[in-house]
């Protein structure tokens, strides 16, 4: 039974390149999360103002908005390995920089937003290549092993990277916080070296607006992958209240359990990840989305109806494994249905799927605190309508109710083979 609910490890055994991206990838995440704590934990510092570090997240999100789509049209038309170890060597210099200014008798405040902006910019062209190249690496049978084990590894570095960055702030000076993640970055690097080419498909589109808006209608044209993005965005929006954390934390006993309601979210991803092996028998990708996202939208009702931490704790934990398990179906589907030449720019879209819906959905649990719900009502008034949004896209989006996996494989097969046939006459 252990075996058949536990983490699948093929790939890691039967693919060197994978194994090489997995290790490089693991470590990179671990020394970035250190980063991503540090430097508004150094804004802080610097004003003691709240706003200003805020801004760092508009200093993000608007450049990557941009080059999410550059990143996916580069991502189909340039060996995705050389892009991935591009980017990685841009964000090793930022670090650099960032180490400099930290060593500095007086940091230049400017210079963070500066960075901040620059490696989102990075971020955008970098991801969506690492996406559309790992699927390349292993068999097509093995991708719902691969998704949970890039999972697991984002879910480590998301726990263990700002518990490590807090014990660093406070024992050492910040210069030396950010040379850790500088060698992270070494190994990296070596790691992205020793990858074999991964040469874009014959006949590629050039990077262009054309070539985004050809992503784009291909989106559009696929119910099941239009399904996957609306229904993050509606459990995001409607279900995430990490804005209102550190009221809440307030309320069931002070600062000192803040970071506990962080973390309780990645608990329940780590187990649910590391109990994921099950989700290679299961091939009703769109079903268990859909599952997934109303047991998202309950443990959040959970968590605004509780007056307890250790409850609250609970809800958080088990909405953070729901939310875990339909990013791994809704990894699945992505990997298998997209065709090849058009799975970077399809990640680019992903990617804005999965990094709007948060932020908006701050924005809106934050609003309804204001009005008389309050915190709490807040919270389990969004758990319930994510719940409500969740049926409604049952209801309108059949096909992704009933998308087979096995279905979806067949699909981009004949795909990438009409594709291939066609290729000698556009090029």
């Amino acid at each position: 039974m252990s075996k058949r609910l536990g983490l699948d490890l093929s790939p890691l055994r039967t693919s060197r390149d994978y194994r090489l991206v997995f290790l490089g990838g693991s470590v990179s995440a671990f020394g970035s999360f250190i980063t991503y704590v540090t430097i508004p934990y150094q804004v802080a510092k610097l004003t003691g103002d709240p706003l200003m570090v805020g801004l760092l997240g508009v200093c993000e999100l608007v450049p990557l908005l941009v080059m999410a789509f550059v990143g996916g049209a580069l991502a189909d038309y340039v060996d995705r390995r050389l892009l991935v170890r591009g980017g990685e060597l841009g964000l090793t210099v930022l670090t650099g920089v960032l180490l400099l200014n930290a060593f500095s008798d007086r940091p230049h405040l400017w210079l963070l937003y500066v960075i901040a902006a620059l490696a989102a910019c990075l971020d955008g062209l970098q991801r969506p290549a690492v996406e559309a190249m790992v699927p390349r690496l292993v068999e097509p049978e093995q991708l719902p092993a691969v998704m949970s084990l890039q999972s697991l590894s984002m879910q480590i570095a998301q726990l263990g990277g700002p518990a490590l960055a807090g014990l660093l702030i406070s024992a050492v000076d910040l210069a030396w916080v950010y040379a850790f993640d500088l060698l992270t970055f070494a190994v990296s690097l070596t790691c992205l070296t020793l990858v074999r080419a991964v040469p874009p498909p014959p006949a590629a589109d050039r990077p262009s607006i054309r070539s985004v808006i050809t992503g784009l209608r291909y989106a559009k044209s696929r119910p099941e992958l239009l399904g996957t993005y609306l229904v993050d965005i509606n459990a995001m929006f409607f279900g995430m209240p990490q804005a209102l954390y550190p009221f809440l934390a307030t309320q069931l006993g002070g600062p000192k359990i803040l970071g506990l309601l962080y973390a309780a979210p990645s608990v329940g991803s780590l187990i649910a990840t590391l109990t994921s092996g099950w989700t290679a028998r299961t091939h009703r990708h769109g079903l268990m989305v859909l599952i997934a996202a109303a047991f998202w939208g309950l443990g959040i009702v959970g968590v605004g109806l509780s007056n307890t931490l250790w409850l609250t704790l609970f809800c958080l934990a088990f909405a953070g494994g729901a939310d875990m398990i339909s990013g791994i179906f809704r990894s699945i589907m992505w990997s298998q249905t997209i065709p090849d030449h058009l799975r970077g720019r399809l990640a680019g879209i992903e990617m804005l799927s999965y990094t709007t819906g948060p932020l908006l959905g701050q924005l809106r649990s934050g609003f309804m605190a204001r009005t008389r719900l309050g915190v709490t009502g807040s919270i389990w008034v969004g758990g319930v309508l994510c719940i409500a949004g969740t049926m409604a896209l049952a209801a309108a989006l059949p096909r992704f109710l009933r998308y087979d996996g096995k279905d979806g494989l067949a699909g981009k097969k004949a795909a990438d083979q009409q594709w291939l046939a066609t290729a000698s006459d556009r090029g």
